[in-house]
């Protein structure tokens, strides 16, 4: 079955501007409800999607975490040239983590950190995700399993030291949470692993924005924006954007 890649977009509404950042493995799908319900209110939304992404796992792994930082940039910058000076960040997972870096390095009107990671996780369990992703997506494509089987052997011998990178970047980030000074609304599910959930207590206690709210979702796990809670996750963050001084 031939699968249509994820795309990036934009819904122009109004001058004000929020740039949305999805997933590691994932793609603008994370944040595209999101945008659909933000469009409703009012507001222009962007997301990039990043390089690699989107597609075959065999492409993924020939990128790096720098091109995907990148293409978050680009997203920031795009919304910059369509003449859009107001512009908030919000992003999911390693999305989260972008806004965050972004936040650190330009004026944004608010942000809006999702599940993000402040420190990196092992690169077991990264190129473990990695692995996942392939398994999944060669399943959607309806590969045999032979064929499948044998692409997924191949996977897991081909080198990974990108993650390594990635874990620094994740790292770093970390360490510079007090740079952050602008509003900020920090969600995460409850659900998730204990290394989310430390991390969505570290940024509201380490960032120096003086209007800041973590809050939770009990029945949400990791990408919150497609999960149970997805209606209120998305609510929350229009009734937050909508309050900021723009």
């Amino acid at each position: 079955m031939k699968v249509v890649a994820p795309k990036p977009f934009t819904y122009e509404e109004g001058d004000r501007a929020v740039l949305l950042l999805h997933g590691f493995t994932g793609s603008t799908i994370d944040v595209k409800g999101l945008g659909r319900v933000l469009r409703q209110a009012g507001f222009t939304c962007h997301a990039p999607l990043y390089t690699g992404h989107g597609g075959e796992a065999e492409v993924l792994i020939q990128t790096t975490p720098d091109e995907w930082w990148r293409s978050a940039q680009e997203g920031y910058r795009y919304l910059r040239e369509l003449g859009y000076m107001k512009i908030a960040v919000a992003g999911v997972s390693l999305g989260g983590t972008f806004a965050l870096r972004l936040a650190m390095m330009h004026p944004v009107a608010g942000l809006v950190s999702m599940c993000a990671p402040t420190r990196g996780k092992s690169r077991t369990d990264l190129a473990d995700r990695v692995i996942d992703y392939a398994e999944r997506f060669k399943t959607f494509e309806g590969k045999e399993e032979e064929l499948r089987k044998k692409e997924m052997d191949e996977l897991a011998q081909r080198d990974m030291s990108f993650l390594d990178e990635l874990q620094s970047f994740i790292d770093d980030t970390g360490d510079r949470l007090h740079a952050i000074k602008d509003p900020a609304l920090i969600l995460q599910g409850a659900k998730d692993a204990a290394l989310y959930k430390e991390s969505a207590i570290r940024i509201h206690d380490e960032i120096l924005s003086e209007e800041k709210e973590l809050k939770w979702y009990g029945e949400s796990g990791h990408i919150i924006t497609l999960d149970q809670e997805r209606q209120q996750v998305c609510e929350d963050v229009k009734d937050f954007l909508l309050k900021l001084d723009w």
